[in-house]
């Protein structure tokens, strides 16, 4: 189950490392093929005028999706040619998450503080008290819980062992025995006194293994994912596409080999008699490969699903482009297929979608509104409107104030007070009017 959800957070890059890891690991896991082994130079060259969607899409039994057509190198190089160098840290990561949560402004504000003090692990630099006011302190552990529930689980912790438990607290499918060793014996097991925790607890062989091996598959420094200062190369995950009137959403399997079950194991497994240990090994192995052959195509099958609801819920952003942005929160699309936020939210985090207004995080597709009211509110994203101000800036040859821009807004239905426009203007890093006239 672990293993499971861990994939489905992977971009592809990670996952293929990880796929690697597991084929050294498993003797019994084997590539039957391995179609990301295409350099650039060997694609062919694409003739002028050629139209790629013809060529790029196929009528399939699904619709609305293609898995691959045309040929293998076309397919590789269309997702080639988008890759895009896209860092980001931790703060940008939560932050995300924290504005799709229905919060009011105090614990919103309050949020935004603890996240901007967290250190590289995911850590507190500052005791969190300090940053607040006095009548805003009886709020904090309630922001606290929130963030430490964001994914990355366990940030927002003052340390390793806080982030622990945390994180065994609030993991679906976590033995038991995990949160009372860390609660309570995390100083016998940072010194591997195992049986000693086993006797303490009167746990089973079995539920010992068990609560270890979750424990071992924690974080104990869930910030580091996000601490590298290296941009992180990545290929868009998804492609979607207007053809003949419809969206059609391709799956980019190019990276991803092709995996099976190596045929001498299979035999293995089929033998009667023979060593004991040796049929248990065997079976192990054929296990745990089919598993993670099951993982991974629940990752693909679930990045679908919410790809599809995505570009459904955002039809007006495919067809018309960014400032068409649609409220649309988490929950939304949870709902739509069936699943918990949680696994969308992973589903979301660092996948990147080519579209024919560019490459976008998948998780830049979902917005609050502008009032905060959620999907069910305004119609207008906050993205979206930001994009309706940058086209006012842009469009008029005299200096707008903030003001100006409110009226402009005002007559578009869109109703912003002076200060917010002003915040908007300046995430977009457009100067002020007296900036511009003077600059």
């Amino acid at each position: 189950m672990i293993q499971s959800i861990k994939l489905m957070a992977l971009p592809i890059q990670e996952l293929k490392e990880q796929i690697q890891e597991e084929l050294e690991a498993n003797p019994a896991l084997e590539i039957v093929e391995d179609r990301s082994t295409v350099s650039l130079e060997s694609l062919p060259e694409r003739n002028e005028g050629e139209t790629e969607v013809t060529e790029f899409f196929e009528n399939a039994s699904d619709p609305g999706f293609a898995s691959r057509s045309g040929s293998d190198d076309d397919s590789k190089r269309m997702f080639m040619e988008g890759a895009i160098a896209r860092p980001e840290t931790l703060q940008e990561h939560l932050l995300w998450q924290l504005r799709l949560q229905p919060l009011d402004a105090e614990m919103r504000g309050i949020g935004e503080v603890l996240i901007q003090n967290l250190d590289a692990d995911g850590f507190h630099k500052e005791e969190p008290p300090s940053l607040v006011p006095a009548t805003q302190k009886e709020r904090l552990p309630e922001v606290m819980a929130l963030i430490q529930g964001l994914e990355p689980l366990g940030t927002c912790t003052s340390d390793f062992r806080e982030s622990l438990l945390v994180q065994a607290s609030l993991h679906q499918g976590s033995p038991g025995a995990a949160v009372e060793i860390l609660r309570d014996h995390i100083d016998l097991l940072e010194h591997g006194k195992h049986q000693e925790i086993q006797k303490r607890l009167k746990l089973s062989e079995a539920e010992i293994q068990a609560a270890l091996a979750f424990i071992r598959g924690l974080s104990p420094f869930p910030g580091r994912a996000y601490s590298s200062s290296e941009p992180q190369y990545v290929i868009p995950d998804l492609l979607v596409k207007l053809k003949d009137g419809d969206f059609v959403i391709v799956l980019n399997d190019e990276e991803i080999p092709v995996l099976g079950i190596d045929p001498f194991f299979d035999r293995l497994a089929g033998e009667k008699g023979g060593d004991k240990a040796t049929g248990a090994y065997v079976r192990d192995n054929i296990k745990r490969a089919k598993f993670f052959i099951r993982s991974i195509h629940q990752r693909n099958q679930t990045l679908l699903k919410v790809a599809r609801a995505v570009v459904e819920f955002q039809r007006a952003f495919f067809a018309r482009g960014p400032k068409h942005l649609a409220p649309l929160t988490l929950h939304d699309v949870a709902d739509e297929i069936g699943v918990h936020e949680t696994t969308v939210s992973r589903i979301a985090h660092s996948k990147y979608m080519q579209t024919d207004w560019g490459i976008y995080e998948l998780r830049y597709f979902f917005t609050n509104s502008i009032s905060g009211a959620g999907s069910s509110g305004s119609r207008y994203s906050k993205e979206g409107v930001k994009q309706v101000i940058k086209e006012i800036i842009l469009a008029e040859d005299r200096a707008l104030a903030d003001h100006d821009i409110v009226d402009i807004l005002a007559h578009r239905g869109i109703k912003l007070a002076r200060r917010t426009v002003a915040k908007y203007r300046s995430e977009l890093d457009m100067d002020s009017s007296f900036g511009r006239r003077h600059g």
